[in-house]
Parts: structure tokens; sequence; C-alpha cells
């Protein structure tokens, strides 16, 4: 499998883009699939041979036992999550030899969810709408340098006094909130089983990630949330703590960029997100209920109603040039069958008038924004037998050929619903995606 591409699946939105879908597929073709960032507050759904499939920490290239699956020093593991999703798995038949967690991970306490919780209910009507999984204390841990990780925790000897130290701090910030104190021993006696059966798999994953990548057999570089949600350069304060754009498959796993070839955004026909925060195209009315409906717009982790809008081609050009993707995976278009007409966000107006075409670094501060739309007659056919381009209505031809004209970018794939036989591929645009650079 030489000359194989390394690829970075990134979401091109607010996540719930149906990253999972396509990992799944490109694993097929690659020997490894890289889970870079973020926590069990990220969750993938695979369908695969009619069997649903809900992922929050492995990556989804596991149900391809070709292909071995990382959990990279970018992740913030819960251990409890981590076991139950193992044993899930395994239950079902699924081998999971091939995992391995990066012993540079960090791992995620009790004392962190009960941190997630006491933030967000002293933020009261300022919530960001977190999952309340401890993601962001981890992330803040490992930023402050008290963070336990991977490596220490499956050590008994090393664990045992780094928790002792931390929970003694811990119980000071509770006395703040008027919060009860945590009890060490506890955590201890639950969390040493955790970690004796977790030890196989943890490793030097930034060594076998490199090796895999400079060797030319293909890894899948798997994010998680979307572009929008990057603690950088994402709709802040309403993001995750991590770094789910392009970019952060380097931070996550310790490879250097120019071994990047290709960069896949994913995006839905329209746009989604869960939690708090601006969201200019979004429908407040009996069409956004319409592709909630059609679509199981609620998450995947915590089973939320996601707020669901327009195609909002502002955010989608912006997340080209932030992530420099070379293609997009276009997702649900059988969601939007039944409608009339679409629309789509192709720019906003100020409280001036002026038209504004690129997304503004303030934008969660200029609710003013008006979004300026472009209306394209819709279809009534079903597409979910779809298997190529020719076989769309012509209008939902014409609608991938405009989300193209907008975005500067190629789609390589159409997804038309759930299962893996339900992906219309652009086959020449998908093999050039998929050729390694020369070096």
């Amino acid at each position: 499998m030489a000359d194989r591409s390394n690829v970075v699946v990134v979401g091109a939105q607010w996540g719930d883009e149906a990253k999972g879908k396509l990992v799944d597929y490109l694993a097929l073709n690659a020997t490894m699939v890289v889970r870079y960032g973020g926590g069990n507050n990220a969750g993938h759904t695979v369908t695969a041979n009619g069997i649903e499939y809900k992922f929050h920490l492995i990556p989804a290239g596991i149900l391809n036992p070709d292909t071995v699956c990382i959990v990279s020093d970018g992740v913030v593991v819960d251990p409890g999550v981590m076991l139950k999703e193992i044993n899930g798995l395994v239950a079902r038949g699924v081998s999971v030899a091939n995992l391995r967690l990066s012993s540079s991970a960090h791992v995620i306490l009790p004392y962190h969810r009960m941190l997630d919780d006491l933030q967000e209910a002293k933020r009261g009507a300022g919530k960001i709408g977190t999952t309340g999984r401890g993601i962001g204390p981890a992330y803040a841990d490992k930023a402050a340098r008290i963070g336990i990780r991977l490596g220490e925790f499956v050590d008994p000897s090393r664990f045992e006094p780094r928790l002792r130290a931390v929970v003694a701090e811990k119980n000071e910030v509770f006395k703040v909130y008027g919060a009860e104190p945590i009890n060490a021993d506890e955590i201890l006696a639950e969390y040493s089983v955790y970690a004796s059966a977790l030890k196989p798999f943890v490793a030097d994953t930034s060594l076998l990630v490199y090796n895999a990548a400079s060797a030319g057999t293909g890894v899948i570089f798997e994010g998680a949330q979307g572009t929008l949600l990057d603690i950088d350069l994402g709709t802040y304060p309403f993001v995750t703590s991590s770094h789910p754009i392009a970019g952060g498959a380097c931070i996550g796993t310790g490879i250097g960029p120019t071994l990047i070839d290709s960069v896949i955004g994913v995006a839905k026909g329209y746009t989604t997100r869960v939690g708090s925060g601006v969201f200019p195209t979004e429908l407040l009315d009996e069409r956004g209920d319409y592709i909630r409906e059609r679509g199981h717009e609620y998450g995947t982790t915590t089973g939320r109603p996601r707020r669901c809008g327009w195609l909002d081609s502002v955010i989608l050009r912006y997340a080209v040039r932030i992530n420099g993707l070379t293609a997009l995976s276009l997702g649900h278009l059988d969601v939007l069958t039944g409608m009339e007409s679409v629309q789509i966000g192709v720019a906003y107006t100020d409280a001036d008038g002026n038209l504004v075409k690129d997304m503004p670094a303030d934008l969660v501060n200029r609710p003013e924004f008006t979004p300026v739309y472009e209306t394209l007659a819709g279809w009534c056919e079903d597409v979910s037998g779809a298997r190529t381009l020719e076989e769309l209505p012509e209008n939902a031809h014409a609608y991938i050929r405009r989300v193209e004209e907008l975005s500067g970018v190629p789609v390589v794939s159409v997804s038309v619903g759930p299962g893996r036989e339900q992906t219309i591929l652009v086959e020449d645009r998908m093999q050039s995606v998929l050729q390694r650079r020369p070096r």
C-alpha cells in the first residue's frame, strides 16, 4: 500500500458534520487512523453493514481490523468512558487489538467533571453549553502543568502521589464554590481498576504515527468537533477547549505539517450547532424543525436537540481558509429532500447595510448581522439510492455545484444517507486527494 496520502478530516462547521462516516470509508485504504484532539464530548456515528456504532473516543477506523487506531496526545481521555467503549466493541465482535493510547494524553478525573458543572452553573445566563464531561477543566490542568497523563495513570507508583497532590489542591478550589471535598482514596480505588485494564493499550504513539506517515502507507487524522469550535479561531467563548482545525493534527500527534498531503473538510448540506453562541442562518420555524427531524439532529454524546439552519457559505469559506482545505465532503443531502426551495447564506449585512462576505473575528459580538440568502430550487425525489452524481435530481446536482462555487474547493464525496454504501464518490477528484505528494 505504498504512496498513500496522509489526510486530515476536519469539520467545516460547528461539529456534528458526520466526519466519522468519511473516516470509516477512508480507513479502508489506510494503515492508520489517528484521533488528534478533544475528548468524549465528541461523538461519531458510523453505520456499517446495517449496524450502527457510536464512538466518543476511539477512532472510527476501528471497524477495519487492518487499521491501527491511535488516540493521540492531543486527546483528553476519560478512563471509564474509554473502557466502556472498548468493552462495548468487544461485546459486538469488533477487535480492539490495533488500538493504541498515547502515554502523553491527559486523563479526565472526577474532579474535572465536578468543576465543569460548578463553573457552568456559575455562568448563569451566560452558559457556554458544555457537555459537562470535564473536558475544559482537564485541558486547563494541562496548560497549568498539573494534569495527569496516561503514562503516569497506568503506573501505580506514580499515579497515587500525583493524584493525592492534585486532589488536595482541587479541594481548596471546591471550598470557594461551597462544594463538598472529594476523597482521593475513593478515586484511587475506582480508577486503579481502569488503569490496570487500559495499561496494555498505552504506547509512545508519536513515534508510531511518524513512522506510518513517513512510510507513505496512508494515515487519516480524525478531527473531533468543528472549525468554528476551535479554542483560538472559533466563535469564542462558545467553543471547545482544543484545536479541531487541521493544524491540530500536528499539535496533537507530534508530526510536522510537511507530512500532511491533503485536508478534507466535512460539511452538511445545511448548518447545525449545539449549545449557545452565534448562528446567523439559524431557522427558528417549521423549516428548522423539518431539518432536525429528517436529519435526526440530536447529539450523539448528549442527546440534546441541535439548532438547525441553512448552509452558511461565509463560515464555509472561513473553514477553507484556516484549514487549507483541498476538498469538501458534503453530507446529509437526503435531509433536504422534500423542500420546495433551499437557501444558502452567501454574505451578511451589518446595521448600516454594508455587505460582509468574509467572516469577522468578532462575529460572536455582532448580533446585528443579517444573512444574505441565495435561493435555489429544491427537489422532492428520493436521493438515498443514488450512487453517482448523475443519478441525483438536477436541482440537487445544481446545489452541489453552487456549494463548490461559493466555497472555492471541489466536492469529492456526497452523502445521501447514513450507510457506507450511501456515499457518492467523485472518483477522479477523490483519487487526486488520496495520492501522496512527491517528497
